[in-house]
């Protein structure tokens, strides 16, 4: 059982710990994280700014063009998703599925997604 600040076992919490999805689960978890990192809600990035965003890719394409191709990956930190794109890579070591990664950039909105091309990151260590 749970506990809140006055010692009183937290029933809410605990009922919600129980009856909520896996998925809400990992999402909270994942808001956590990211909160504790010091990186902004993907849900609260606008077109323009500046951010850090913290989480879990999902997933990772490569998409062939014939001029550029390109890599590109969704990060998801329990809110929102962000999409990160390195434009002329194939590859990039360690960016793969469900690998954690901070990324730093400025956010674009691409058919109504948030953007950010050739993003800095760094990889968290795997857990």
């Amino acid at each position: 059982m749970t506990t809140d600040e006055g010692g009183r076992v937290s029933f809410r919490r605990l009922l919600h710990r129980l009856t909520a999805s896996e998925a809400e689960i990992e999402a909270q978890e994942l808001l956590r994280e990211s909160a504790e990192s010091g990186g902004v809600p993907a849900r609260q990035c606008a077109r323009g700014q500046v951010v850090c965003v913290n989480g879990r890719l999902r997933t990772v394409v490569y998409t062939p063009r014939t001029n550029l191709p390109t890599l590109e990956a969704d990060l998801y930190d329990g809110s929102d998703v962000v999409t990160l794109v390195w434009l002329g890579r194939r590859h990039i070591a360690g960016i793969e599925p469900g690998r954690h990664l901070t990324a730093r950039g400025r956010v674009a909105v691409r058919d109504d997604r948030k953007v950010i091309y050739n993003p800095y990151y760094e990889l968290e260590p795997p857990k």
